[in-house]
This record gives structure tokens, sequence and C-alpha cells, in this order.
């Protein structure tokens, strides 16, 4: 008879999902094993029909399975969940493709945490990992507000009760910072939800800055931006199963050093992309937990910028518009310095000064190709300084060019 092993085991080994995954959906019905729905505990072979959710999936045996991990450089602002119903980022987007597995996260990283995040294609590497028997310490980077004593620290070494259970840092180590806000380098055991923020908080501190900086020997690669990854070689990779007692593998994918630099030469490339479309990001702006209140805020702030650049725009052109009636008005006495100007506040009206051009130049010759009388006449009188009154039934405002001939014509 051939060995069996446990359905969720061979299941996360050929990278269909961690063990917890699949055991969620063998409870919730979602897998069969030949012709009927499977249970918690069982044990089948490689070569069993095993369908999820109505699709048949191919398991490997141990041996034919790769086991291939990548160190990557998590940013803030994505999920680490496969879809987001809100249709956020997730890391499962920067991973490169694989065709017979699929990537499974190590542990968790909240969204507003950076910094090293394994993914691995076996999924029985990537549940001993995550488990607290097998203690693989994680190092993080915290940046903490406000004056943090002695006392505090010594509490948190100890332990300290939470919702879910006591948890404690195995170590503090204190890295300087300025002002109220302060740096620490903390090393915890298990990897319980926001267990670092929680820890903090219990003793009334907030954690403004979070970033894991290491897992086990494995620290974050120099040179390896926000969203970046790079592949372990062999010795890395048999590192990480000697630390939780699973056999060591012979061969796996080779990463040369040329090959490694151009893997960080891409990480550099994807992340200005990923920047250029994703500009809530820049300038050290982490995103807020809840989305619909970043998004209101972004679009306040944008309201109030454009309300203010058109205010502006709108005092210049009245301004501009002012200045503009006052040289005309300048213009019209020096040319005419006996002439009545308009009262201030009371500007002429639209398309007079043109109107007064035409009159003089464009209005249309008698037929006898002379022109008008009015016309003729019109220079007759100026010079001589004394402001002529307008006709009864003529308009106000009547330019300077049509008040110079009426006065030609009336004195005639």
């Amino acid at each position: 008879m051939k060995d069996t092993e446990k359905l969720q085991k061979i299941l996360a080994r050929s990278g269909h999902g961690s063990r917890r995954e699949l055991e969620s959906m063998i409870s919730e019905g979602r897998i069969r094993v030949d012709d009927h729905v499977a249970t918690l505990g069982e044990r089948v072979t490689a070569s069993a029909d095993i369908r999820i959710d109505g699709h048949q999936v191919k398991v490997r045996n141990a041996e034919e399975q790769p086991c291939r991990v990548l160190v990557y450089h998590k940013p803030e602002g994505e999920l680490v969940t496969r879809k987001d119903p809100e249709g956020r980022a997730t890391v499962y987007e920067r991973m490169p493709y694989v065709s017979t597995a699929r990537w499974i996260a190590v542990g968790r990283l909240d969204i507003n945490t950076s910094g090293l995040l394994l993914m691995t294609t076996d999924g029985e590497l990537a549940n001993r990992l995550m488990h607290p028997s097998y203690e693989v310490e994680r190092e993080y980077a915290v940046r903490v507000f406000g004056e943090v004593g002695e006392a505090q620290i010594q509490k948190l070494l100890k332990g300290v009760k939470l919702e879910d259970g006591v948890a404690k840092f195995k170590k503090i180590k204190r890295r300087g910072g300025e002002g109220m806000n302060q740096w620490f380098h903390v090393i915890l055991t298990e990897g319980k939800n926001r267990e670092v923020r929680r820890l903090w908080e219990s003793q009334g501190f907030t954690v403004s800055r979070l970033m894991r900086v290491r897992m086990g020997d494995l620290v974050l690669p120099k040179g390896l931006v926000q969203g970046g990854w790079m592949e372990l070689q062999t010795d890395q990779v048999n590192y990480l199963r000697r630390l939780v007692e699973l056999p060591l593998i012979e061969s796996a994918p080779v990463i040369t050093d040329e090959e490694q630099r151009r893997q960080l030469k891409q990480a550099r490339r994807g992340s200005i992309r990923h920047r250029k479309e994703n500009p809530v990001g820049r300038g050290g702006r982490r995103l807020a937990a809840n989305p619909e209140t970043a998004e209101k805020e972004a679009a306040a702030k944008s309201n109030t910028r454009s309300d203010s650049i058109s205010a502006r725009g709108h005092s210049r052109n009245v301004k501009r518009d002012e200045e503009r009636n006052d040289s005309r008005r300048d213009n019209r006495k020096d040319k005419h310095p006996g002439q009545r100007s308009e009262p201030k506040g009371k500007q002429p009206a639209q398309g007079s000064y043109r109107n007064s051009d035409n009159e003089e130049a464009g209005k249309p010759r008698n037929p006898n190709g002379k022109s008008s009388p009015r016309s003729r006449n019109s220079g007759k009188g100026q010079g001589k300084g004394k402001p002529q009154r307008q006709h009864q039934g003529e308009a106000k405002g009547n330019t300077k060019g049509s008040e110079q001939g009426k006065s030609g014509s009336g004195k005639k």
C-alpha cells in the first residue's frame, strides 16, 4: 500500500495554499476527494482525484515539487491577501508567474507595516516558519511616540496580557531618535495579529512607523527597494528548512550574482513605475487604515486647492481689467485735454472704442465717392478746448469721434 499523507499537508506542499487556509476550505466543504466531500484529518495519496471548488488540482510528491523562496520588500499601502474586495493593491500582484505552483506568504504584515516578507511555493515550509513552536525570530524596527522609561521596557519584556493571551518581546534595543519620536529594535518569536503595535499600546504609546528587518538570520538585503524581490539561493533555502526541521533539498534554481544584480535593477524600475501609478504614497505619507477616509481627505484637499487657485485667478483678472480701463481713460485725456471724461466707476458701453474707430475709418462713403458732411466737418471746432454738450436722444456712451463730429456740424 502506498504511503498516505494528510490532505491539507499534500495540498500545501503542492502550492494550493497554506495549511491553515486549506483546513478552512475543508471545514467549509469546498474540497472533494474522489467521490466524497473531504473531512479534516483525512489521509490521501498523491494519485487521488482531488478537486477544490469543483476544479481538479494536481498534487506532487515531495521530491517532485521544487521549493522556491523569495525575499520581498513590502511597501506601506499593500495588503497581504490574494484578493481585496475594495480593489486595493496586494503583494501577490508583484510576484513572478509560476505555472506549477503558487506563492504563499510566510506570515502577514498589515497595511501600514513595511519591510521583509518571505514568499515561498512550499506550503509546509510556510506553515512551519509561522508556527510559534519553532520560535523563529522576527526583528522589527519601530518608532514610538512618547518618552519610554525603563519601567515600561521591563513590563514588555516580562509579558503583558492582551485580548488573545500573554505576549512579550524577547529583546528590546534602543536605536536613538529625535524629540518625542524614539526608535527601537524589538524581537519576537511568534506572529500574532498586530502584536507589536498592541504591546506598545498597552503601555500608552503610539507606534508611528513599523518595519520588519530580519527573520531568522535572513536580513532585508541592502539595495532592495520597496516593491522589489530577490530569489534565495539553495544554501539559503536549506537554512530555512533546517531551521524548521525539514529535509534539505539537493537541487533548486541556481541564482548567480549577475542574475541577482539584474533582479535588483528590475526591482528599482518596478518601484519607480509603482510610485507613478500610486502617487498616494509619495513623500513618506502613509495610507489611512480606512480607505474611505483617505479618499475623502484627498478630495477635500483637492477641492480646497482648486478653490483657492480659482479665487486668486479671479482677483488677478479683476485687477488687470481695472488697470486696463484706467490706462484707456488716461490715454483719452492725453489726446483730448478739453474733453470731459467719464465719471469714475461708470465705464463706457461695451464696444464704444471700436465703434469710434468705425465711425472715422470704417464707415462707408457716399455713392458719389465723397465723405458725408458730418465726417467732412468733424474736425472743425477742435483745439478750442470748449467741451460740447450732447444732443438730445443720443446715447451717453457715444465715443470721442462721434462727439467731435456733432460739435462740428452744430457749429456750422
